[in-house]
């Protein structure tokens, strides 16, 4: 194998212009999809934590067909003191989690004494919220960065409108499930920059004003937020804990919760899918400039090499050995296409990351966008790329081991 290895080789070299041309249409290959793969993930992955991070969480619970009516915020669909204590217990026992936030959500109207709106908010634990979101403090860009009893953070599109600044008094007036209309006076803490774009409404006050102001007697939830101390184990972890409380059923025998992980929660996922039908996308062009290239390499090689091939044959070579030499021949290409390709595109990357590259998502500005790449898609890439060159070697390779060696030594 390794005299073959060396024949394959020389042969290669005796066509230096082919050989760089094709090596290069792989090289130019690999970069691209090394490239797009470390600059696209990297997109991805930082859009998907600037939302679960300011303000989704990875996973939300709910009480089961809570999220069909969320438009409404329908508190009659809170999870009630028994309910929410089984799913707290079950989650200080996991060892995935790293933090978690109660929330009530509700709706009201918001006064300035002048002018009145309508407002979502979100009843929460500062502290607590701010360990399952870590990014919401970031999007208070007036006031102080954090929140306590008595205090509200305003939506700045809200704040725009409406003409409010810290410190200003509002009144907050709401609903509660039996029907009851009650109101409180708030003071404006900070204004909060949407994290989903300039439409976002909701606002947020401590949980136990957000129970004064519906009259709960007792917490009621309307979902949990968790965060967990991998992200990659969202998926596994939103199954696990989805079989965890489906043992958890009502009178009716029906379950009470129910478990999203953020996929489920913004539209945003879509971008994140587009990516990865992207990434598949440029993927498959790689394949098909590999194949193409190496596949007319190899074909240009055995027409012109046949009377070659009918000597080496008549002297005793088995077509066996013919098979491999050129097979190792599309394989040494694709090999020097990948180094060459692998070399190039990291140091893409690393320049990239050492210039750095800035970008606004929504209405966060200036995010800088840190290209990296795992090596196991490195690893793919290249596996990819050398078995196709291989893959596209075969069918010349055959042709060639397939030579009468008479008819080949009388070709001209």
């Amino acid at each position: 194998m390794g005299n073959l290895l060396k024949i394959a080789i020389r042969n290669l070299s005796r066509y230096k212009r082919r050989t760089l041309l094709t090596a290069s249409l792989i090289t130019i290959g690999v970069v691209f999809v090394l490239g797009y793969i470390a600059v696209a993930g990297s997109f991805k992955n930082m859009m998907i934590a600037q939302i679960t991070d300011s303000s989704l969480g990875h996973v939300q619970v709910h009480r089961r067909g809570y999220m069909a009516a969320v438009e409404s915020l329908p508190l009659n669909m809170n999870l009630m003191p028994r309910p929410y204590g089984i799913l707290e217990e079950k989650l200080k026992t996991l060892p995935e989690v790293q933090a978690y936030s109660p929330r009530i959500r509700f709706g009201g109207m918001f006064s300035t004494f002048v002018e009145t709106t309508s407002i979502r908010l979100n009843g929460v634990y500062p502290d607590r919220e701010f360990q399952a979101v870590p990014l919401l403090p970031t999007r208070i860009i007036q006031g102080e960065k954090h929140l306590n009893r008595g205090e509200i953070l305003v939506p700045e599109l809200l704040a725009m409108g409406m003409k409010v600044k810290p410190g200003d008094t509002v009144v907050i007036v709401t609903t509660n499930k039996d029907g009851s209309v009650n109101g409180m006076q708030f003071k404006v803490a900070g204004i909060l920059e949407s994290a989903q774009g300039p439409g976002g409404r909701d606002g947020y006050v401590h949980i136990e004003d957000a129970m004064q102001l519906l009259r709960m007697p007792s917490l009621e939830v309307s979902e949990v937020a968790v965060r967990l101390k991998d992200f990659s184990q969202e998926k596994a972890f939103t199954e696990k804990l989805g079989r965890l409380l489906g043992s958890e059923l009502n009178p009716k025998g029906m379950p009470i919760f129910e478990v999203h992980s953020w996929e489920k929660l913004t539209p945003f996922y879509n971008i994140a899918r587009m990516i990865d039908i992207m990434t598949i996308f440029i993927k498959v062009m790689l394949i098909a400039v590999v194949l193409v290239s190496v596949m007319n390499v190899m074909l240009m090689a055995v027409y012109e090499r046949v009377r070659e091939i009918g000597t080496i044959a008549a002297i005793g070579t088995s077509p066996k050995k013919i098979l491999s030499m050129f097979v190792l021949e599309g394989l040494s290409l694709g090999a020097l296409g990948v180094v060459l390709g692998n070399l190039i595109g990291l140091a893409i990357i690393l320049v990239l990351n050492l210039v750095g590259v800035s970008f606004d998502f929504g209405r966060q500005k200036g995010l800088i966008l840190k290209a990296t790449i795992a090596p196991v898609d490195v690893l793919l890439v290249s596996t990819i790329v050398v078995l196709i060159a291989v893959l596209a070697s075969l069918q010349p390779a055959l042709k060639a081991s397939r030579m009468e060696p008479i008819q080949a030594l009388r070709h001209v």
